[in-house]
């Protein structure tokens, strides 16, 4: 008897991580099938997509783009909605079995909270999310039964490093880093870089902001706070460690002394197969790698001096409370300014810093909270530009 289809809902399937899920999907038409295709405002490949895919159901999250993706797809039966609301109750769709929120920030908060109370599995590709609210979004897997499976390259390694450790405490986990672009640089020689320079990641193809985030640390950070919900660890069982080379993607410590680490090529398509196919392992043809190419793997301490973002990172997650989301609301909102040229690389921890001791601290938020704490914060972020 052949096996039931997953039916995937790709939220955000435009960017980098929708884009590289849909060749895993296309890799294994046999197990998966396309139910779900969002975008926020690329219409054109959104429609590419669903012509090569053909989804039940799409939706374009700029209602300006409603008409153009109505009209292209009018013949193909497929149903088309428009406008953030439609984000949140796509995912409520009876036939999805697995929603991959793969949306940048903050704006992949409440679509994840809609699927998990569906009782959706979730392939989380948005770290933000976890990051704002994750003492809610953990409550709420609790609650509804949701399995959350991480598509983050260093979440997964942890993840597949847990398998069959259920009754093995951990004692700490090792995030690895790359270290960006700017690895070694000091404040003097970042004074003046642009924002083309701080886009050329040595090792990882990814969108726009997250490049960003990682030329600035602030992506580790935001991995430490994610690590944190999804493993239920302290801030001091959380190491991060520069590893230039990007082959060990992550390592878990166990209460032995024994570690374990997950080791591939720098290619997001191996975590979303794993987290989309979960629990099996999927043959493919991804390139292999070779210890002969890799004859030798360096390890760092980062720089918090000059990459001051990781350590606000850790300062908001021992701190709790809304500190979290204010401290990603802020890095949106200097990131944005960043590659608008209104601010330079080395002044945004400045504004996230400015943000986290002048809004308002909420220590035991819900969800209203966060809601009003990001629109505080970016009012506020957009203010000292």
């Amino acid at each position: 008897m052949a096996k039931k289809k997953k039916q995937i809902a790709i939220l955000g399937s435009t960017g980098s991580i929708g884009c590289q899920a849909l060749e895993v999907i296309s890799e294994h038409p046999d197990l998966f099938e396309v139910d779900v295709l969002t975008a926020n405002n690329n219409s054109k490949l959104l429609i590419e997509q669903a012509k090569k895919y053909n989804p039940n159901t799409v939706v374009i999250a700029d209602e300006k783009k409603y008409s153009v993706v109505n009209t292209a797809l009018s013949d193909l039966g497929i149903k088309i909605f428009s406008g953030e609301q439609s984000l949140e109750d796509v995912v409520e769709g009876e036939n999805i079995d697995v929603v991959l929120t793969a949306l940048v920030g903050y704006s992949g908060l409440k679509p994840t909270i809609k699927a998990i109370k569906s009782s959706k599995t979730i392939a989380l590709a948005n770290k933000e999310t976890l990051v704002v609210a994750g003492d809610l979004i953990t409550k709420l897997c609790q609650e509804y039964g949701t399995q959350i499976y991480p598509v983050d390259s260093e979440h997964s390694a942890i993840f597949q490093c847990l398998v069959g450790e259920a009754c093995n405490p951990i004692e700490k986990i090792y995030l690895t880093a790359s270290g960006g672009p700017f690895r070694g640089w000091n404040k003097t020689t970042l004074t003046n870089i642009k924002k083309e320079q701080a886009l050329k990641h040595p090792n990882w193809d990814m969108g726009v902001k997250i490049t960003i985030d990682s030329a600035s640390l602030m992506n580790k950070g935001l991995e430490v706070i994610e690590a944190k919900w999804l493993f239920d660890l302290k801030a001091e069982q959380i190491e991060v460690v520069v590893h230039p080379q990007s082959i060990i993607h992550s390592a878990v410590q166990f209460q032995d002394g024994s570690i374990k680490a997950q080791l591939g090529l720098p290619d997001m398509k191996l975590p979303i197969q794993y987290a989309l196919g979960f629990p099996d392992r999927l043959k493919n043809n991804f390139k292999r790698f070779s210890f002969m190419d890799y004859p030798g793997f360096t390890f760092e301490k980062p720089d918090l001096e000059t990459f001051r973002n990781l350590q606000l990172a850790y300062n908001a997650m021992e701190k709790g409370g809304n500190m979290p989301c204010i401290l990603n609301a802020a890095n949106e909102i200097a990131v944005a300014g960043f590659l608008q040229n209104k601010i330079g690389f080395l002044n945004m921890p400045d504004l996230i810093a400015d943000c986290m001791e002048k809004i308002t601290f909420v220590p035991n938020p819900n969800l209203e909270d966060y809601v009003a704490t990001n629109e505080a914060t970016r009012i506020l972020a957009n203010e000292l530009l």
